[in-house]
């Protein structure tokens, strides 16, 4: 697939099926984002996969973060955070691990890593792979970054979750151009 078809044609697909990615397919999502834009060339990301029970002790992860929450949270709620890893075969985590650098602010790292889960959004579109990318309260829970493991100057950029499409992936929107780009000073 053609980087441009990529661009223009990457839809997010939310149901997901097995199999998750082979992983020569995984080495390519991977070396993809390793391409994102980073100033100083810091790195500010790294990835955690889960798959396999692994979803299940996350989705038991998510149901104490939300009982945490809501200690009378009902059944059904605790249920529907369990589930949710069960989505998709694979889970990549991204994370964004800040560094103190004086020329490359926090802000800036924050958006480096997320242009790395973008790149690996497009490199799953281009290799027919479905993928979506969530976050929601959880990816903010400190229960959450605690229980997988994360430091005092890490960041939950995204749950990207990835597999074969269940049905035909929608057609992308059109938004007028118009609506998104001016020119400054005319």
């Amino acid at each position: 697939m053609e980087a441009l078809d990529a661009l223009l044609n990457r839809v997010s697909v939310p149901r997901l099926q097995e199999p998750a990615p082979t992983p020569e397919q995984r080495e390519r999502l991977f070396v993809a984002a390793l391409r994102a834009p980073d100033h100083a060339q810091l790195r500010p990301w790294r990835f955690l996969t889960v798959e396999g029970a692994a979803r299940e002790r996350l989705g038991e992860l998510f149901a104490r973060a939300v009982a945490a929450d809501h200690p009378k949270a009902r059944p059904e709620a605790l249920e529907k955070a369990r589930a949710m890893p069960l989505r998709a075969p694979l889970l990549v985590v991204v994370i964004a691990s800040l560094r103190a650098q004086p020329k490359v602010p926090e802000e800036e790292q924050l958006l480096s890593a997320g242009c790395a889960a973008h790149a690996i959004l497009l490199a799953a579109h281009a290799q027919g792979i479905g993928a979506i990318w969530r976050t929601g309260d959880l990816a903010y829970h400190p229960l959450i970054k605690a229980g997988l493991g994360l430091g005092e100057n890490e960041r939950i950029v995204g749950f990207l979750y990835l597999g074969a499409p269940a049905g035909e992936p929608r057609t992308p929107p059109r938004p007028d151009l118009q609506d998104f780009v001016g020119a400054w000073g005319a």
